[in-house]
């Protein structure tokens, strides 16, 4: 089965398509144009880049292959965070100590970016301020509390230290033992932010294509992109569709894998439940490497996401398995049922880090953005900033990033995926120790 086909499964049960009705649409292309700009992917990077290259005077036209925020970008836990998906040491270890603390100070600028953008656009997408990270048991808790200090020491992010005395004020859950509160990241409802920065790009006079995949394109002084029912001619080409880009670019491909990630929302629970669960409503992730995530509602509910799959293939029971995983974080909902689940696949990078840069045969015409992680909501919106100023003739923020070295999954076509699989267990055997 491909790809798509199991994520049009796993898109029929959202509790955001539930909660933000599509009351826009994009007409399919069916002619041909000519742009400045072509942008191959409608989630939450590719409408950032379009947004921002109108903004300075490209035409753009965006090519979608489903709907606008059909992907992750529309389907996420909602959890807005600075940082990357990997540790601050891994780009301290590939550009120096100077260069990672401007990679952070990009990644504070991305928050800031939805709340400017949330603003500047009318955008009601539920933000609530707050973020959570929890450790279980002592040995997480010490290497919490050393990333919580060197943040503050050498990055200058100051976090509050939870200890195991006033945890319990934080979080009702037997299951951690310290943890650390970020007040400047939180969470969102990501479909309702997708769909308006849409909304947005239309507005700036970007063209909006859905339902019209890009089956092959062609390079040369100005590359063109083969739809079902149309050609686009552009100056640039940016590709962002993370793992949906269907052998567009196999070489960019290799270095990313597919993971299936897994939500469920419980019915609404009310206010005074939600307060006593997480009292400051933050969003709440484990510090596990296989980690849990969840975060209260705007209406009320706990939404609940943990289980994942490196091998495509949905977990049987989902619904049932990760309420099981909810009412063990918190005893008070074991009898709570779930009225939503859902899932869908994320863009992972061997390290972790994102990737970013220009496809290397096609000298300063192909970008492209990947390899987010599960790390993306806020990420993707700096992403297409920096994109867009590199195309306009600034590449130094975007080089930064393009400097980061990444490699092919090991086992090729055919046997990255079970090594992977492998790896994980791994991971997964190291968690319950």
């Amino acid at each position: 089965m491909s790809l798509l086909r199991i994520d049009q499964d796993l898109a029929r049960d959202s509790y955001y398509a539930a909660t933000a009705p599509r009351v826009q649409r994009f007409a399919a292309l069916d002619h041909d144009l000519d742009v400045d700009v072509a942008v191959v992917g409608g989630g939450l990077a590719g409408l950032s880049a379009a947004i921002e290259l109108a903004d300075r005077g490209r035409t753009v036209a965006l090519l979608e292959a489903r709907e606008v925020g059909w992907g992750a970008s529309g389907r996420n836990g909602g959890q807005a965070l600075a940082g990357l998906a990997c540790d601050q040491a891994e780009i301290e270890s590939q550009l120096g100590l100077d260069e990672a603390r401007r990679v952070w100070a990009m990644t504070l600028e991305a928050l800031g970016l939805i709340h400017s953008r949330c603003e500047r656009f009318g955008i009601d997408c539920d933000w609530q301020a707050g973020y959570l990270a929890v450790a279980e048991g002592e040995r997480k808790s010490r290497a919490l509390r050393r990333w919580h200090e060197h943040m503050a020491k050498v990055y200058g992010f100051d976090t509050r230290w939870i200890g195991p005395a006033e945890l319990p004020d934080w979080i009702d859950s037997p299951r951690f033992h310290s943890g650390v509160h970020d007040a400047l990241s939180g969470h969102l409802h990501p479909l309702k932010y997708t769909l308006g920065l849409a909304d947005a790009a239309a507005r700036l006079g970007v063209r909006l294509h859905e339902n019209t995949p890009v089956e092959r394109w062609s390079a040369g002084a100005r590359p063109v992109l083969q739809t079902p029912k149309g050609r686009v001619r552009a100056s640039q080409v940016l590709l962002a569709g993370n793992v949906y880009l269907q052998g567009l670019a196999p070489q960019l491909e290799a270095r990313i894998m597919p993971v299936g990630t897994y939500i469920v929302c419980s019915r609404p629970l009310g206010s005074e439940t939600v307060r006593k669960l997480i009292p400051s409503r933050s969003a709440v992730c484990d510090t596990n490497f296989v980690l849990d995530y969840f975060r209260p509602t705007a209406d009320e509910r706990m939404l609940y996401g943990g289980r994942v799959s490196y091998s495509t293939r949905t977990p049987r029971d989902l619904a049932s398995g990760l309420q099981q995983r909810m009412a063990r974080t918190f005893p008070a909902l074991r009898d709570i049922p779930v009225e939503f689940a859902w899932g869908g696949f994320v863009d992972i990078s061997m390290n972790r880090a994102p990737d970013f840069g220009r496809l290397p045969a096609q000298g300063q015409s192909i970008y492209y953005l990947q390899g987010f992680s599960g790390h993306g909501l806020a990420l993707t919106g700096l992403a297409g900033r920096l994109v867009a100023e590199a195309m306009t003739g600034d590449a130094a923020r975007f080089d930064t990033f393009a400097r980061l070295r990444h490699r092919p999954f090991p086992g090729g076509r055919w046997l990255r995926m079970p090594a992977l699989v492998l790896g994980m267990a791994y991971y997964r055997l190291k968690d319950a120790l």
